[in-house]
């Protein structure tokens, strides 16, 4: 097992990475001082994997929860499925010392983090990612939020885990498909901070895809240590945090326009890395081999790099683009490429030579 540390003075945390870790969960929550109260917050398809080991964990270490289900998908991320998850907590009766804790992918991890940051005005939750994409990103960071029609995670709050427990046993029931779209976010840590993690990914694909722990649990580690260093450095998002945001301008504008569900976050990140690598090239002078090796790297992981762009179509990707979180007076900003393992943010790029790179 390796743990990373969080360093946010009183709000800091640990991250456990490494394997057969469920069993261990209820003994570091007793850790935290909380009370017996506690609530699970999962989606359908994860309980029926590893509701019970949490659940049983839990209560040997003399904690009484309850399970909050909710449907498993994007779609959850609503208000409605918010007000859902609140009333369960009130009938349940949990108080401000009660833990809350997150089991499942982004989409569960964000939305019970959002729950927890406001049922009585903030209780302590926990994060137990159970998909690579959150093991890596999600999980750690404090961002909880919901979506709404107009656009991906507009309703939010920055509000930090008390502990994350990132049990690499539990990849092995996810499907290959979202388990290759975590790999987008491992690519993209490599491409923003870490060329010799880029390179080990690249050259440990093979073990990756096969999901051996002897690579996949240094991966996932220096994943966390990376952003572990960016949140402690900028904890909401006033300066270096955007460069965690490279390749989702344009990812989460084509996420929400494909159709949330139909495109994997991973995947749309995946395009949105490319088309982005693309611009660094013209704005920056990113090498045209660094970018052709970033597309390698993605294709090599099962991920789409391209989309057929018409001209409506990016029109239409535009209009998502103006609701991004990062624009400023109107004016799209992006997360560039220096060259691969350095990325700057705030770069302001006109709308016509998005286009014009979109288009190709």
């Amino acid at each position: 097992m390796r743990t990373v540390h969080v360093s946010l003075g009183e709000r800091s945390y640990d991250i456990h990475v490494g394997t057969g870790l469920l069993p261990r969960l209820g003994e570091w929550c007793r850790e935290l001082g909380l009370s017996r109260r506690a609530a699970v917050i999962t989606d359908t398809r994860v309980a029926e994997h590893h509701l019970e080991a949490v659940m049983r964990s839990l209560r040997a270490a003399g904690f009484d929860p309850v399970a909050v289900t909710v449907p498993a998908g994007e779609g959850s991320k609503q208000w409605r499925q918010v007000q859902r998850c609140h009333d369960a907590l009130a009938a349940a009766r949990l108080e401000r010392r009660s833990l809350v804790v997150a089991l499942g992918g982004g989409v569960v991890g964000d939305l019970a983090g959002f729950v927890a940051a406001t049922y009585l005005r903030g209780v302590p939750f926990v994060q137990v990612p159970t998909t690579l994409l959150a093991q890596v990103d999600s999980s750690v960071g404090g961002k909880v939020g919901i979506n709404l029609r107009a656009g991906k995670n507009l309703v939010g709050a920055f509000y930090q885990p008390r502990l994350v427990v990132a049990d690499l046993e539990t990849l092995g029931t996810l499907p290959e498909r979202e388990y290759r779209a975590g790999l987008a976010e491992v690519i993209k840590y490599g491409a923003i901070a870490d060329a010799a993690l880029l390179g080990l990914v690249e050259s440990g694909m093979d073990r990756l895809l096969r999901k051996d722990p002897g690579v996949l649990e240094p991966v996932v580690a220096r994943c966390c240590e990376i952003k572990a260093e960016v949140v402690s450095a900028d904890e909401r998002e006033g300066g270096r945090r955007e460069i965690l945001n490279f390749g989702h301008t344009i990812g989460h504008a084509w996420e929400a326009l494909a159709g949330y569900g139909r495109w994997l976050h991973g995947e749309a990140i995946a395009v949105g890395q490319v088309l982005e690598a693309e611009l660094s090239c013209r704005r920056l002078g990113l090498a045209r081999g660094d970018r052709d090796r970033l597309e390698r790297v993605l294709a090599a992981a099962g991920l789409p790099t391209r989309v057929r762009w018409t001209g409506r179509r990016v029109d239409r990707l535009l209009e998502v683009m103006r609701l991004d979180k990062k624009v400023r007076d109107g004016r799209i900003r992006f997360v560039l490429l220096a060259e691969l393992g350095r990325a700057e943010w705030g770069h302001v790029v006109e709308e016509a030579q998005i286009r014009e790179v979109l288009l190709g």
